[in-house]
């Protein structure tokens, strides 16, 4: 069984350890936990790993947030992973800070990056991990706001955070969405 793990994000240094960069903060942390390594070839940063027999192949889109969708695509068609084995780690301003939420299809809701993948790949049935990233901005600097670094008293939490998203990826891929859905969806 293999995977496709998909961290959302925008390369750069200016882009690192913002909101709207927490999927690839994850997948950093997913292949780092099982001994792997990113290399940047076609279309994105790539890293291929095991888990428990499963088969991970992990990219984090090179082609910037609003076109997302070519790289994972691309990555779809050349490994032969059908969608829904495709897992998109997506900041989301609708869940409070540090709330995952485990989907297994559903709209864009205004996330250009999903909004990409949708339009690309073929709909809206792929999974997707939501990180909440909460909405606390004034009107008008939503853009400020998602592309800011966590505050100070976010950042002492993440870590964990970011656990918890990798132990739900692992869940998922090894006793399936459903179950994984009723464990960390609370």
């Amino acid at each position: 069984m293999k995977y496709l793990i998909v961290g959302l994000g925008n390369i750069g240094p200016d882009y690192a350890h913002t909101r709207h960069n927490i999927g690839f903060d994850i997948a950093d942390e997913l292949v780092t936990q099982l001994g792997g390594s990113f290399s940047n070839i076609r279309l994105a940063y790539y890293a291929e790993v095991s888990y428990k027999g499963r088969k991970l192949h992990v990219i984090k889109p090179t082609t910037f947030m609003n076109l997302s969708g070519r790289a994972v695509n691309y990555y779809m068609q050349e490994l032969k992973i059908p969608i829904e084995n495709v897992l998109v780690l997506v900041d989301d301003l609708a869940l409070p800070f540090g709330k995952l939420r485990l989907k297994l299809k559903g709209s864009s809701a205004g996330h250009n990056g999903l909004k990409s993948i949708e339009d690309t790949c073929g709909g809206q049935g792929y999974p997707r991990l939501r990180f909440g990233i909460d909405d606390n901005f004034s009107k008008g600097r939503q853009v400020d706001y998602v592309l800011a670094p966590f505050d100070k008293e976010e950042q002492l939490e993440l870590p964990a955070l970011i656990d918890k998203s990798v132990s739900l990826i692992q869940s998922m891929v090894t006793i399936g969405p459903q179950q994984t859905m009723t464990l960390f969806n609370k």
